[in-house]
């Protein structure tokens, strides 16, 4: 009897000991729930895009360098600096210049006494000669005695016309003297702004080497590059879907300008060049993408607010049949406005918190909020 007694309290203590963990496991796993908003994934046409990358330049840059060789005595400029047509921005040491100039001058003055004195001879051999030709015609004057007249009239007015080239060519000089002390000074070729300086001060100059450079003051071009394969997507006047890193996010419609016929041998890619609205978000050096219809495809889009960012992974939490939120990876394609294309992660027609903000949701349980 004491055997059964005892084995009926063992069997009791078993089952109530199993009863205890059954509980125990039934309050863990109880899903916590939470209240969001939840969008679903759709399939839809979406346009088909050639995307072109490149960067943001003046419509006309100048690269200012010097003409002749000399030291650098002032740069008159800092990049940002705004400058308009023609003002100064370096002066070169111009004092061996400006002594060719004082050499020329002296050369013309040389010359222009040369040709007074031939003036004077060449009008008294004119006038010598007529009056011999009233004595020819008085009989008074030999043959011999005209033909010397005559030769040295002539001569007279040989030597009058080397003069007068000699003192042409003595202010050609002069006129060459002072074009060269003009390209002492460095001057902007047009209103625009200074986005380079490549020279202080002491520095010698050399014709051809950069010394400022000066973008032209305006509107601002998109320079990007198309493979060889896009090219016949793309012509001029077409309407193209920009996007400039650091112009904020709003997309800009820029108009194709110009096609580089020739495409770059290494890239096999042509050059294209795209005017964009003038904005005072836009500095030239921006990185860019142009994007180019090209006809329609299917996509999967989501909104774009759905989208959370783990480190450098794009993710978002996808409901399934008990509404329990996944963390799913995602593979984005190009934004369509306020949603975005989903090239891997996530069938249409699925279920997505949205505005997740920093809450894990993860094994939860989502409630629809209102």
């Amino acid at each position: 009897m004491k055997t059964v007694l005892l084995g009926c309290l063992v069997l009791s203590s078993a089952m109530m000991t199993a009863g205890c963990k059954s509980d125990d496991t039934a309050q863990q796993t109880v899903v916590q729930t939470m209240q969001a908003r939840v969008v679903e994934s759709r399939q839809q046409e979406v346009p088909l895009n050639v995307r072109s990358t490149g960067t943001v330049h003046a419509r006309e840059t100048a690269i200012v360098s010097a003409q002749v060789m000399g030291r650098v005595q002032q740069v008159l400029v800092h990049e940002g600096d705004s400058v308009r047509a023609g003002q100064t921005l370096a002066v070169l040491d111009d004092a061996a210049m400006r002594a060719s100039v004082e050499q020329a001058q002296a050369g013309v003055k040389a010359a222009q006494s040369v040709q007074v004195a031939a003036q004077t001879n060449a009008a008294l051999a004119a006038s010598t000669l007529g009056r011999y030709k009233q004595l020819e015609s008085e009989k008074s004057v030999s043959p011999q005695e005209m033909d010397e007249v005559s030769r040295r009239a002539e001569a007279a007015a040989a030597n009058l016309e080397a003069v007068r080239a000699q003192t042409d060519a003595a202010r050609a000089q002069e006129n060459g003297a002072r074009t060269m002390l003009g390209y002492a000074r460095l001057v902007a070729p047009f209103a625009g702004v200074v986005t380079a300086r490549m020279a202080d001060p002491g520095t010698m100059a050399e014709p051809g080497v950069p010394l400022v450079q000066v973008d032209r003051a305006g509107a601002l071009q998109l320079q990007a590059t198309v493979d060889e394969s896009a090219i016949g997507v793309v012509h001029k006047g077409m309407k193209v879907q920009v996007a400039i890193n650091g112009a904020g996010s709003t997309a800009m419609t820029g108009t194709l300008q110009e096609i580089v016929p020739t495409a770059d041998p290494s890239s096999h890619g042509f050059v294209i060049k795209i005017d964009l609205p003038a904005s005072s978000q836009l500095r030239a050096g921006m990185y860019g993408t142009a994007d180019f219809a090209n006809g329609v495809k299917q996509a999967i889009l989501i909104p774009r607010t759905a989208v959370v960012m783990r480190g450098s992974l794009a993710c978002a939490y996808v409901l399934d049949g008990k509404s329990i939120a996944q963390l799913r990876y995602l593979t984005l394609g190009a934004p369509q406005g306020d949603l975005i294309e989903v090239l891997s992660g996530i069938s249409a027609g699925e279920k997505l918190v949205d505005t997740p903000s920093d809450r894990d949701l993860a094994g939860k349980r989502i409630e629809v909020q209102p």
